[in-house]
């Protein structure tokens, strides 16, 4: 198979969890300052705010809701000076959930219960059907009425004000436009254009340097592409540093810490990391010792230098030189 055709296909399946709890514990006043404006405003910003993740897992260790997704349990203030606990559930399977809705109720009627806090419930829909919209979860049984909803933001219903994300202030934008890109581009070679825009855009909005590197890192983990296109992706990265005279991003170790994220899951995030940096250094010299044995091949069939300078002019081991030519 050529490498057009590998590229045509679909980008590898993307764990969105992960990023989108990144991201929230960055960016959650600008979460919810896009996504649930309301509810922004009635919030005291001034005192702060703090993740629970203590209690969240509590009440899901022996909670019967199946799959996790990136759940947050956050405690804020209200401008009258209450208490607020939030519970923050995005969904981001790319498949509708009948039980979704009746979840949504588990968990917080578990929050409530337990810990005797005024809960507040917010869905995220990252999914791409239309008609799938669960905002309620109703049980009518003999007599006995229960109506529970909750607000729900639907990222796609973002796709017909398009321009509002890409002009926006909030650089939460940036993430529901890469959650949006992530589930509805297909084809690969668009999915890499939609990344670089994406990320060039956070160099031309003058954000720190470590507001770009946060989004960046989210971003990236949020879109994946099949590996023909991954050095491509990174050349052009290159490029764009280079143009903005902003070298913020080192390359060759993102894709070390992308390969240790692989190994991570299976023997824990930090060995990951270390043992995926290593192995992209030992890769990269691989690469690099092969391409100059390639090149002294080639000096070796024209004779215009004798073994002993091809060693010298390419750093290379006179064994090894001579031992190319006995081949």
């Amino acid at each position: 198979m050529n490498d057009n055709n590998q590229n045509k296909q679909p980008a590898t399946k993307t764990d969105h969890d992960s990023p989108w709890k990144k991201a929230l514990e960055k960016y959650f006043k600008e979460f919810l300052q896009l996504l649930f404006t309301d509810i922004h405003d009635k919030i005291d910003w001034t005192k702060g705010h703090s993740f629970l993740d203590k209690e969240l897992q509590q009440i899901t260790a022996d909670a019967q809701v199946g799959r996790r997704y990136a759940d947050q349990l956050i405690k804020v203030y209200a401008k009258d000076g209450s208490e607020e606990w939030v519970l923050i559930h995005v969904e981001v399977q790319g498949s509708t959930d009948k039980a979704f809705a009746e979840r949504m109720l588990t968990y917080w009627s578990r929050i409530k219960d337990r810990h005797k806090m005024k809960v507040l419930s917010l869905a995220v829909l990252a999914d791409t059907n239309r008609n799938y919209q669960p905002d309620t979860f109703n049980f009518h049984h003999w007599g006995l009425k229960l109506l529970f909803s909750y607000p729900v933001a639907k990222l796609i219903d973002w796709e017909a004000d398009w321009q509002s994300l890409e002009t926006s202030d909030n650089v939460f934008a940036h993430i529901v436009m890469a959650q949006i890109k992530a589930k509805r581009v297909k084809d690969s070679e668009l999915l890499l254009s939609s990344k670089l825009g994406l990320i060039r855009t956070l160099y031309e909005r003058g954000y720190s340097r470590e507001q770009v590197v946060e989004l960046f890192n989210i971003i990236d983990w949020m879109i994946k592409l099949p590996a023909p296109l991954e050095m491509q992706f990174k050349s052009l990265v290159d490029q764009i540093q280079e143009e903005k005279k902003m070298p913020y991003i080192n390359t060759f170790d993102r894709l070390a810490m992308q390969h240790g994220r692989q190994e991570g899951r299976q023997e824990g995030l930090e060995k990951g990391l270390v043992k995926g940096l290593e192995k992209g250094r030992q890769e990269a010299e691989e690469r690099a010792l092969q391409e100059k044995l390639a090149s002294a091949r080639q000096l070796l069939l024209l004779g215009v230098l004798s073994k002993e300078q091809i060693a010298e002019v390419l750093n290379l081991p006179l064994e090894k030189v001579t031992q190319l030519a006995s081949e």
